[in-house]
């Protein structure tokens, strides 16, 4: 097959969406098929010096933050005119995968519009969660959002009307044969919000020779002395850094802590942590360098609540046998073991309340898993997630999604 990828970002920039088609890429092609990806062009110092050999188009784009990392492509007649023209020296396309929440997702319909091909859309984002988390103005901006999505993608599948995330959703998946998302929670979610019918559960996976490498080259047994956690994440408020070093000083633990990423909040977080001993600012590593660092610490800590549409950090962290602190009770749930769930204190409370009764089970949480590990009884991540997220696994099963797309099992 010539599958096609639809990104919103350039797969060479940072991001889990990122880090996890550029493994579906490397196992498809493994496995004998062909992937083209299109995504915005990127800019700035990290720009790729290659396309990949050909196998990724570039769109014409312009830069959206101040880093440059990230950038957006315009929706319309031009980029339409840019990508055919560019597609004209690949194989032919047998089926588009769009793996995208905003331009990448209706440049993708639009293109698999226009050329009759069917389309497999993964979700990746809780769009409402994650606006809502970076603006006071969300409802208004989802409303621009749906509006936008009404008219870059008119006439592909039966239009949809709203003005929020659960809509802008059903619109996205209006033009698809299959949705796919990364975990069970979302997925339900998905179903329950008349996304989709149907919505086929696939993890994001590991790489399974990195795996391998990274499990070998650690030691059999940790040396004892204080407990390491680790955290790792964009710096941004959907990810909760902040309250979490709240919640680390407060627990007043003997522990070090590693932070890997980079983003908008870095400044703020040193502050909150400046002068505590053992706390270490990594910034951002690659791919390799941070499953060696989850694999070394005793824990890692994993604090967003409700945004997350999978949170792979805690599955790697399972996968290369390191329990988890989590304060989702979704991704909990997923896991099925090998973890110290923080209590849910959002039932009850809201506001200050929620936020404060949150930070105090949260320390409580790391308290806990310190003194479990200083003991020697921290839980044991659960076997079968290892097995279940490796990513020959994962390919295997969305080879099948595909399969049942092409031979019209899956009316859309």
């Amino acid at each position: 097959m010539h599958i096609v990828f639809f990104g919103d970002q350039h797969l060479d920039s940072l991001g889990g969406a990122q880090v996890s088609m550029r493994l579906q890429r490397e196992f498809l092609e493994r496995a004998g098929h062909t992937v083209t990806v299109v995504a915005p062009k990127m800019h700035g110092s990290r720009v790729p010096s290659g396309s990949h050999g050909g196998a990724y188009i570039d769109l014409p784009s312009m830069p959206i933050t101040l880093d440059r990392e990230y950038s957006m492509t315009w929706p319309g007649r031009a980029t339409d005119r840019f990508l055919d023209k560019a597609m004209t020296r690949r194989p032919t396309v047998d089926l588009v995968h769009v793996q995208a929440d905003f331009w990448g997702a209706f440049i993708g319909h639009r293109y698999a519009q226009r050329h009759g091909i069917p389309v497999v859309h993964t979700m990746h984002n809780r769009v409402d969660v994650g606006i809502a988390a970076v603006t006071p103005l969300h409802r208004p901006v989802l409303a621009v959002l749906n509006a936008w999505r009404h008219r870059a993608m008119r006439g592909i599948g039966e239009p949809v009307r709203g003005v929020d995330g659960w809509s802008f959703l059903r619109g996205l998946a209006a033009g698809a044969s299959a949705v796919t998302a990364p975990s069970t929670h979302f997925a339900r979610r998905l179903e329950q919000h008349d996304v989709f019918p149907r919505v086929d559960v696939i993890w994001n996976g590991i790489d399974d020779d990195l795996r391998a490498q990274t499990l070998a080259a650690r030691p059999a047994a940790r040396e004892p002395g204080r407990p390491r956690f680790v955290w790792l994440g964009r710096m941004s408020p959907e990810k909760r850094l902040l309250p979490f070093l709240d919640a680390f000083v407060a627990a007043g633990i003997d522990a070090e802590l590693e932070i890997i990423g980079g983003g908008g909040q870095r400044a703020a977080a040193e502050k909150i942590v400046r002068g505590h001993d053992g706390v270490r600012f990594a910034g951002r590593l690659t791919y390799p360098q941070t499953l060696e660092r989850i694999a070394a610490a005793d824990a890692l800590v994993q604090t967003s609540i409700g945004f997350e549409t999978q949170g792979m950090t805690p599955f790697e962290a399972a996968t290369l046998g390191t329990p988890s602190v989590i304060c989702d009770p979704d991704i909990a749930a997923e896991l099925g073991g090998g973890l110290w769930a923080v209590p849910d204190a959002g039932a009850t409370a809201s506001g200050r309340e929620l936020e404060a009764r949150r930070l105090a089970a949260l320390a409580e949480a790391l308290r806990l898993a310190a003194s479990d590990i200083a003991a020697g009884t921290a839980p044991t991540p659960v076997p079968e997630v290892a097995e279940a997220f490796r990513q020959s696994s994962r390919t295997a099963a969305m080879v099948e999604v595909y399969e049942r797309v092409l031979t019209g099992a899956d009316a859309g």
